[in-house]
């Protein structure tokens, strides 16, 4: 593809060049005659002199331009291959050296998103196998009269399926927002009381982890116009994530501060905390440190559905010390007269 265009560029420039010199030698013939010139042939040299020299200006600002494209082109042919590891060097004009540091951009994003859903399908098929070899285990031991289909036996089986529909009900979340089909069912609800009830569920959680769980809700809450279905799956994530990571001793705590414009939701923890390179893509979909459980996709999706509210979250963290991670629900949507 490179080749071809570069001899198109070559043919134009012979279709150029004969086209100027059988213009010039027309025009010194036409200024010959009209100044009755003995010699027209030196009016043909100097016309084409000073032609020639500015079609080899031209000629070399062309090139300068053509071989840097000519380059894009082959590497376009190349990503298109699926080769996302491809970069053109930057040469040329200022024009062509932008346009060359975007797609180089470009190409980088795709291959860090291609390495990412290459690591996440690892990681989900991982997640997968995981309680489904569980699930197996223990339905063939029922089956083959070694354990008894008592709750002690069945129970971790249903554990294990929630797990999995956790996972699934994750994935499926996401390929909602990657579609632009994620809809919001919104409804009057009083955020206080929406986090007072999810705490309560994972109160026990809590207690057999050693793990103390606060919950600080003022006694007035806002009553927001917001999908409370969404929003306990976010809050839901960032508990989860918080009991994950602190020791037993530790605490949790979930938090709501009312404002005048937007609503404030933090769960902080007094966990492990997060290095800056895991705070810097903690949000990324699939990414997880080297020691996190999980499919490393709550964070991510709880950061989706806030945005998809008009908010937006962030987390901070002290290594060592804890993690806090605050969720922005803007007031645009409360409900008048209304607390």
């Amino acid at each position: 593809m490179r080749g071809h265009f570069m001899w198109r560029i070559g043919c134009f420039f012979a279709f150029l060049f004969v086209a100027v010199v059988s213009l010039v030698v027309v025009l010194s013939w036409v200024i010959g005659s009209a100044f009755n010139s003995g010699n027209p042939w030196a009016v043909v040299l100097v016309i084409g002199l000073v032609l020639f020299v500015l079609f080899g200006v031209i000629g070399r600002a062309v090139r300068r331009t053509a071989r840097p494209v000519g380059d894009l082109i082959e590497a376009s042919g190349q990503v298109e291959a699926g080769d996302f590891s491809t970069r053109v060097d930057e040469r040329g004009p200022r024009e062509v050296r932008a346009l060359v540091r975007a797609f180089n951009a470009m190409s980088a994003r795709l291959e860090q998103a291609e390495d990412q859903r290459r690591t996440g399908l690892a990681d989900v098929s991982h997640e997968l196998r995981t309680p489904l070899a569980v699930i197996q285990g223990n339905i063939e031991a029922i089956r083959d009269g070694v354990y008894p289909a008592d709750p002690e036996h069945v129970e971790p089986i249903l554990d294990e399926i929630r797990v999995m529909e956790r996972l699934i009900e994750d994935l499926r979340t996401l390929s909602l927002v990657d579609a632009g089909g994620l809809v919001l069912h919104r409804e009057p609800t009083d955020l206080g009381q929406l986090l007072t009830d999810l705490a309560d569920g994972y109160r026990a959680q809590a207690t057999q982890a050693g793990i103390d769980l606060k919950v600080a809700v003022p006694d007035e809450s806002p009553t927001l116009d917001l999908d409370p279905a969404r929003i306990r799956e976010v809050i839901a994530n960032l508990l989860t994530n918080a009991l994950r990571h602190t020791p037993a001793g530790g605490s949790v705590e979930l938090a709501l501060i009312p404002g005048a414009t937007e609503t404030v939701v933090t769960v902080t923890d007094t966990g492990r905390g997060m290095t800056a390179d895991d705070l810097e893509h903690v949000f990324e979909r699939f990414y997880r440190s080297a020691d996190s459980p999980g499919s490393g996709l709550g964070l991510s999706i709880a950061r989706d559905l806030v945005e998809a509210h008009g908010g937006t979250i962030s987390a901070t963290s002290d290594p060592g010390h804890g993690t806090s991670i605050r969720a922005v629900i803007p007031n645009s949507s409360r409900l008048a007269g209304r607390t």
